[in-house]
């Protein structure tokens, strides 16, 4: 039997950034403790779409999840850039 899906070895960069972006998000946003955020990295194969691309998940109670998308890896997203994005209304 073919191995379907192979976990990609873990990365102490990537989970420093997921963190990094999450805290970030946090602190823009005024998150509560019961909100929750998910940071992902989504790899495209498609040269459409310029490869990695960064989705943040933001849960509150009560509400819609709502998702973010940066169309760059976790590691080029910057406080700059998770300010802009939630100052636009995200």
């Amino acid at each position: 039997m073919a191995l379907l899906f192979r976990s990609r070895r873990e990365d102490p960069g990537r989970a420093d950034a997921s963190r990094r972006i999450a805290a970030l998000v946090r602190g823009a946003l005024s998150l509560g403790e019961d909100d929750a955020v998910t940071v992902s990295e989504i790899d495209c194969g498609d040269p459409a779409c310029g490869g990695a691309e960064t989705v943040v998940l933001i849960m509150r109670p009560g509400r819609k999840t709502e998702a973010v998308k940066f169309m760059k890896p976790m590691a080029q997203v910057t406080e700059q850039d998770v300010r802009e994005k939630f100052s636009a209304g995200a």
